[in-house]
């Protein structure tokens, strides 16, 4: 890919994490209301944020196993140095442009589930990504997607405006073959057209949230002076940095203006999931640089959304979980990458999310014929801790089978 191209797909990558924060405060406004449903834990009145990290995400240069010589012995050229590494604790690690995460890692509002696949994993992009989108087993292809039976069993209340909004794809993926979700290619575009407020006007109308918009920008220009690394791809410019940062900040200023002077909730916003896709994680050849724009993007998106929801008072209600195909493969290859793999680490975050690492960190000594990852958590038990204890659902009647939830949640 040219950089010329890359850059652009970057900015487009990053509008569609953080434009994503406009539907994130309607849909929290709307869901305040929202009637819960007899039997069930809270059920859609909880928001599930899914951030689809596409083609692949590497789990082992984005939570790092440093205390494991082995990692450095596979990844000679690619492996994040110890010293630049966020250490969570002994042996493991976050990749140095995931810095954003970190409040919510000490707030113990950050889970890190390790291991993530399935039984007999798949390396292909098309049918992986089907297998995680449906929530089938390898071996078995079935039509609707897994939130797709979620709503059929158990509907969204009928004063939401959709069951889901879809942000940054035009694929269908866990909503496919009967959901009803409101899709927005273009993110850029939206968040162009939702600017509704002046910077005056928002600061005489919520001091907290222009002092938000303040720090997004201060970060966007700290970005933007930052140089490229020589002989690598000139990620960090202006561009890529600005579009990003705009994008937050039109998002939040379209959230302020939409509350009535009441603060009652915008009829109609409500939906019960919202899905956002990170492009370009399939990263063969030229990893490093890449792969950090990716996470610093991702991150900075996270914590722009967890400033909207704290300044909404709806954190507690919203849960983001990340996914992606697969991981990637132990040992880097001739480009300065890496090819597909198994098993992979994943992202939980939330006001109620007892934060910490859970699943199973990297066995490096236990590789398969293939040098990939054993499975220490099959992705269908997050599901099922959204479907049970996140919504109040009967997870076994989705997912057709009992996957145990993982203890992510407080009460």
């Amino acid at each position: 890919m040219k950089r010329r191209d890359f850059l652009a797909a970057g900015a487009t990558a990053a509008a569609a994490v953080a434009g994503s924060a406009l539907w994130v405060a309607r849909t929290a406004r709307a869901q305040g209301t929202a009637p819960m449903r007899p039997g069930t834990a809270s059920g859609y009145g909880n928001l599930l944020i899914l951030v689809e990290l596409k083609g692949g995400n590497d789990g082992l240069n984005t939570v790092v196993p440093f205390a494991d010589p082995l990692y450095y012995r596979y990844r000679q050229t690619i492996g994040v140095p110890r010293a630049q590494a966020i250490q969570l604790d002994e042996r493991t690690a976050l990749h140095p442009a995931l810095a954003p995460l970190m409040p919510m890692w000490r707030a113990h509002e950050l889970a890190i589930v390790q291991g993530v696949s399935y039984a007999q994993p798949n390396l292909s992009h098309f049918r992986s990504i089907e297998i995680w989108d449906t929530a089938s087993r390898s071996n078995e292809y079935l039509r609707e997607g897994w939130l797709t039976r979620a709503f059929a069993r158990e509907p969204v209340p009928r004063g939401f405006a959709a069951d889901a909004f879809v942000l940054g794809s035009a694929e269908m993926g866990p909503l496919a073959n009967g959901a009803r979700a409101i899709a927005l290619a273009n993110p850029a575009q939206f968040s162009r057209a939702s600017r509704l407020v002046t910077p005056v006007s928002l600061r005489e109308r919520n001091p907290a949230l222009a002092h938000i918009l303040d720090v997004e920008n201060d970060i966007v220009h700290a970005d933007a002076l930052q140089q490229p690394r020589p002989g690598g791809y000139a990620l960090k410019t202006a561009f890529a940095a600005g579009a990003f940062g705009t994008s937050i900040k039109t998002a939040m200023q379209a959230l302020a203006s939409s509350d009535t002077p009441q603060g009652a909730p915008v009829a109609g916003c409500g939906v019960a999931v919202i899905r956002l896709t990170l492009n370009g994680f399939d990263t063969h050849q030229n990893q490093p640089q890449r792969h950090a724009d990716l996470l610093r993007q991702f991150a900075t998106g996270m914590a722009a959304m967890r400033s909207a929801l704290v300044e909404l008072g709806r954190w507690d209600r919203t849960l983001i979980v990340t996914y992606a195909e697969f991981g990637r493969r132990v040992r880097e290859n001739q480009s300065r990458g890496t090819d597909h793999g198994t098993a992979s680490a994943h992202f939980v975050a939330g006001g109620r999310v007892a934060g910490g690492l859970y699943g199973q960190a990297p066995q490096l000594t236990r590789l398969d014929g293939d040098g990939n990852l054993p499975v220490g958590v099959d992705f269908r038990q997050i599901y099922a801790t959204v479907l049970g204890p996140w919504w109040g659902l009967d997870a076994q009647s989705v997912l057709q089978q009992r996957f145990e939830p993982l203890p992510l949640l407080r009460a």
